[in-house]
């Protein structure tokens, strides 16, 4: 439904942020703005901030309107939170179109037809022919309140039994057709479903909308959805949402599973907030709909091969659309276990366990390639370290891009070096290929923030000479890959360190006439040059002594982090003109304190010599 953009900019005039957000959010003044805990994430310091027409999360990044805060805060769709914060300000909403508004009185008789359907099945589920489902239900461990809450029914035969009981109520057969509730055969229409037990599939204000159904003896399909009518599409649509909605807004977990019972088994073990797509991969539509429940909703996913594939495939997906308010997780299961099965096994406090440690997305996405890796060659490593890079440029959001590749490439390193030490013998001291500086050498460092990319002539410059240090002296690439790696590099130097890479994982030799072969079959000879082109003067001769080279690239590479650090003592002054809290006087004096030490390194570095 598309609003006119004079009635929502009215609507956000006579809606007053903070007394709004204040319904949810303990709010102090901060200047001539507001603050808070935020209602998003889990914090103890205030961080989330309300001025005049919008709100911001210095913490998780969270940051929109009243609109946005009422669909965020209470789960709703765009036009719910119009249509409740417009009745409190005194405004109609525009009516829609007379096409439009023929559509939903359409859909609406529709879903009174699918309404009443669900009552016929539930009834036959009562009767004696309902014996067989009621025993498929009980060995699945379904008591009677958990039935009447998911409103499970019976089918029947089929035999067009379904035509003539909804008959009886004055609905026609075309109507039955319609709502996907029976299907046009050559001999006239008969029941889409029969056999089966069904379960009543909602839309997430309770609206009825299709039908699932578990055929009871053999045959296939086992599972059954209804068919994609003017209200049901199995690409948007997610099976529990109904129920699982108001469980989230008072606090549950967002968890997504694969099918009907797993939805059902959870929430009668007390996890209430699980959903499930309806005999599709998660679609990006299904991805829009979980966030707009949960900043994070925990995928839920067999344990089995199958399960894990669908996990990777999942995440890739997320990934594009990933921001800091936008997130994923998942939860994988021991061996071919399924929510259903691991509860009735294990109970409901081993799974509650399991949910508290699910991993991060960035742990989880690590393993899932990983595992799928040739890692005991240098070819194979090599080309997990590509996918992992590769992986991390898909996420448009690009700081959170960097914090990927950083997380990825962290893992990736971390599990090089256990191998490493597991392969040295014992008591022998480690080498260059360790990755651990010489004696003397200034500490690596790793510890500030990971710098992003910054377009100016001095990073750039700057970036060219780690990188041609590296082209010059290829000796010292064992040592100081891991700190190369990690670093956002402009694209050319990327390039370039991509191609050094995969030449170290199979090089004889680390002679730098043999790299600089590499790179120009690479097509990447112009770029080598531009870096050779900038080496400072200490870096151009094969006579400096490879400690010296490691502790001058190093120097060099605390310089990129000080760009950094510049840029974050503005924004942080800014900020504290802006609201002169006493927290922002204590950040503001620990990074201009980090910069003062980082300048006077930059002060020795630029030195003559």
């Amino acid at each position: 439904m598309s609003l006119p953009p004079h009635f929502l900019d009215e609507l956000r005039h006579r809606t007053p942020l903070a007394p709004l957000v204040a319904r949810r959010v303990r709010l102090e003044r901060a200047g001539r703005d507001q603050k808070g805990c935020c209602p998003f994430h889990n914090e103890k310091s205030p961080s989330f901030y309300v001025y005049d027409d919008h709100y911001h999360c210095f913490g998780c990044g969270a940051h929109g309107d009243a609109i946005s805060f009422v669909m965020q805060s209470e789960g709703a769709s765009f036009i719910e939170a119009v249509e409740r914060l417009a009745a409190e300000a005194g405004l109609e909403v525009p009516k829609p179109s007379p096409a439009a508004a023929e559509a939903a009185k359409r859909e609406a008789e529709l879903a009174d037809v699918l309404e009443a359907a669900a009552a016929e099945y539930r009834r036959r589920l009562a009767l004696p022919e309902g014996e067989a489902a009621r025993a498929y239900l009980a060995a699945r461990g379904l008591d009677a309140p958990t039935i009447a809450r998911f409103g499970l029914g019976w089918s029947g035969e089929g035999r067009g039994s379904l035509r003539a009981a909804l008959a009886r109520q004055g609905i026609a057969e075309s109507r039955l057709v319609e709502a996907g509730l029976m299907k046009q055969g050559e001999r006239g229409a008969v029941d889409y479903f029969y056999g089966r037990v069904m379960f009543p599939i909602r839309d997430r204000a309770g609206r009825m909308v299709s039908f699932g159904g578990r055929l009871l003896g053999d045959g296939q399909p086992k599972y059954l959805n209804g068919p994609e009518t003017a209200l049901f599409s199995k690409r948007r649509t997610l099976y529990g949402i109904d129920t699982a909605r108001p469980a989230i807004r008072a606090g549950a977990a967002l968890i997504v599973v694969e099918g009907y019972m797993d939805v059902i088994a959870l929430a009668a073990a007390g996890f209430e907030g699980a959903v499930a797509p309806l005999g599709t991969a998660l679609t990006e539509s299904h991805l829009e709909e979980l966030w707009r429940l949960s900043p994070r909703p925990i995928l839920c996913l067999d344990g089995d091969a199958a399960g894990r594939r669908a996990a990777l495939r999942a995440i890739e997906l997320a990934l594009k659309q990933l921001t800091p308010d936008r997130g994923l997780a998942v939860l994988t299961l021991p061996g071919a276990d399924d929510p259903d099965s691991f509860i009735r096994r294990e109970g409901a406090a081993a799974f509650a366990a399991r949910l508290a440690a699910v991993p991060s997305l960035a742990d989880t996405l690590y393993l899932l390639l990983a595992e799928s890796a040739d890692q005991a060659t240098p070819e194979g490593r090599a080309a997990l370290r590509h996918r992992l890079e590769e992986v991390a440029r898909t996420i448009e959001d690009k700081a959170l891009a960097g914090e990927y590749r950083g997380a990825l490439l962290d893992r990736f390193f971390a599990a090089r070096r256990g191998r490493q030490a597991a392969g040295r013998a014992p008591g022998r001291a480690p080498d260059r290929a360790s990755g651990r500086a010489p004696a003397g050498a200034p500490p690596r460092p790793l510890g500030l923030p990971r710098p992003s990319i910054d377009p100016s002539v001095a990073r750039l410059r700057r970036a060219r000479m780690l990188t041609g240090i590296l082209i010059a002296h290829p000796d010292l690439l064992p040592a100081l890959e891991e700190a190369f790696g990690l670093l956002a590099l402009p694209d050319d130097c990327a390039r370039l360190r991509a191609a050094m890479s995969v030449w170290l994982a199979t090089a004889e030799a680390l002679d730098s006439a043999l790299l600089l072969n590499h790179l120009a079959q690479s097509g990447l000879r112009e770029a080598a040059e531009l870096a050779l082109s900038v080496l400072p003067r200490r870096g151009r001769g094969k006579e400096t002594a490879g400690e010296a080279l490691e502790s001058l690239w190093y120097g060099i590479y605390g310089l990129m982090n000080l760009d950094w650090l510049r840029q974050q003592c503005e924004e942080q002054r800014i900020r504290f003109e802006q609201d002169p809290t006493p927290e922002n006087n204590n950040r503001l004096r620990a990074l201009v304190e980090a910069r003062y030490r980082a300048e006077r390194g930059e002060a020795d570095l630029e030195a003559p010599t």
